[in-house]
């Protein structure tokens, strides 16, 4: 194995997405370890700062891609991305940084920056106190608006709530004290779906077209994948938003109402691509893997330049 050649893929489930991951690192000459950031330590002592990363100390990685981030307190949370933050700041190239995680792991975050840029997104509510939140989905719901409550943080349809009518609010969920909801927005006489667009390095390369036998259609929510035609409509809007949020890569979930308008859902920093792969004619882990391989080389040339 080339010691320079040594990729960490941040997660706690390599699962197939790994799997897919490391066969492609595993054909460009990387050896790849899987590493859980609970696992990982920093020392601070008078020898300096050392991060210590399983499978790599006293080295550091030459490149960082992260799928998966653990869940926790708020403190081990806060943990995990500074180990993140951590690796960036000592020249490591991570993928998805830090700071990309932390504005798209919450949902709210990533509604405000869209729509504050300009960018279509439902009508939102963000309440912390229940009364508060009930009474203004109460306002909603008479307005003739069916309304989604999520949890703030949460992937793959988990936690998802549809409330058609004020009797059934007593059912909403607290989220760990925050209400995160917005309108329910129906496509109209095509049945309910959405598009999955998967963005790599600022471009649209794949989409799929998402329909459920509910409202629900996340794949992990037995939603199924169709091959869908990335119009200039799709992709300017899933390119715009992954820049905004300035992401190496992105899955944005894109929706229809019933006149044609396009919304964004959510942009998703550790997005899962297996569905979209299954009606996708090219590999998505190798171009992912090619994106992420440039980057390192761009980083170290970089680095070299400054010694």
């Amino acid at each position: 194995m080339n010691e320079q050649n040594h990729i960490a893929i941040v997660t706690d489930d390599p699962g197939w997405h790994g799997k897919r991951l490391t066969e492609s690192l595993q054909t460009r000459g990387f050896h790849a370890t899987v590493v859980s950031l609970s696992n990982c330590a920093y020392h601070l002592d008078n020898s300096g700062s050392v991060l210590e990363i399983p499978g790599f100390f006293p080295c550091l990685p030459d490149g960082v891609f992260v799928r998966g981030i653990p869940g926790g307190t708020l403190e081990q949370v806060v943990f995990y991305l500074n180990v993140l933050h951590g690796l960036e700041q000592s020249g490591v190239k991570v993928y998805n940084n830090g700071r990309v995680i932390e504005r798209t792991v919450d949902k709210a975050l990533t509604s405000l920056i869209l729509q504050q840029a300009g960018l279509p997104v439902p009508p939102t509510w963000i309440l912390a106190d229940r009364e508060h939140a009930l009474q203004v989905a109460r306002q909603q719901l008479q307005s003739g608006h069916a309304l989604v409550f999520k949890p703030l943080f949460g992937s793959q349809g988990e936690g998802l709530q549809l409330v058609r009518d004020a009797d059934a609010l007593h059912t909403v969920n607290d989220n760990q004290g925050i209400y995160y909801f917005q309108h329910f927005l129906t496509t109209g006489n095509s049945g309910h779906f959405d598009w999955r667009v998967f963005v790599i390095d600022g471009k649209a390369i794949a989409a799929a077209r998402r329909s459920g036998t509910d409202w629900l259609n996340n794949v992990a929510q037995g939603g199924r994948c169709e091959a869908a035609f990335l119009d200039k409509n799709l992709s300017s809007l899933a390119e715009r938003s992954v820049q905004l949020l300035d992401m190496d890569y992105g899955g944005v979930d894109i929706i229809s109402d019933a006149e044609g308008r396009l919304y964004v859902l959510e942009v998703n920093s550790v997005p899962a691509w297996k569905g979209l792969q299954q009606v996708c004619e090219v590999s998505l882990a190798d171009l992912l893997i090619e994106d992420f391989i440039g980057k390192i080389s761009n980083k170290n040339s970089v680095r070299q330049a400054a010694v």
